[in-house]
């Protein structure tokens, strides 16, 4: 595949340009299988409606169509499939080293971009460690939890979904 260059100027980058060297979707790293597309997220409810700020327009106008959307501006948490807040802040994100430089917004920013094709391998490998380490909140849900009963934890079910996770299935 030819790589495509993705242009970014908004808010949290200015004259930002990475390159596509992936089909959308495919070609993922052996250990890392979401259950979940960034599009069907959205869809569920994540980040309360807010995560990107209405700034997406690097990413298809699909992802969007049906997605669980702030309308004021602001984190609601009745935008999140569970209807509860399981955020931190993106300072605390920062506070705590979570944040690479080139993915000022955290894991899901990374996580569109990777799935619409860009790769930076030592990255690329650092979010999947992170990603793989919500398998102890799955495990909790499991030890704690009946199959499928969503009144169950709904705050840790809704943080492992905004990981990709499809928690309604736990």
């Amino acid at each position: 595949m030819a790589t495509k260059k993705i242009k970014v100027n908004d808010f949290y980058q200015k004259n930002y340009t990475y390159e596509l060297s992936e089909k959308e979707g495919q070609n993922f790293d052996v250990d890392f299988k979401p259950d979940l597309t960034p599009k069907q997220m959205l869809e569920l409810g994540v980040f309360g409606g807010k995560y990107l700020d209405g700034e997406h327009g690097e990413f298809p106008k699909e992802w969007f169509k049906k997605a669980s959307l702030s309308e004021s501006g602001k984190y609601e948490k009745e935008k999140n499939f569970f209807k509860v807040k399981a955020s931190q802040s993106l300072e605390e994100w920062q506070r705590k080293g979570w944040i690479y430089k080139e993915d000022p917004r955290g894991w899901f920013q990374w996580y569109c971009r990777y799935y619409t094709g860009r790769r930076i391998p030592k990255e690329d490998q650092r979010q999947i460690k992170r990603w793989k380490a919500m398998t102890r909140h799955i495990a909790q849900i499991g030890r704690n939890c009946e199959p499928r009963d969503l009144l169950c934890r709904p705050v840790q079910r809704q943080a492992v979904l905004h990981w990709a996770y499809d928690s309604r299935k736990i």
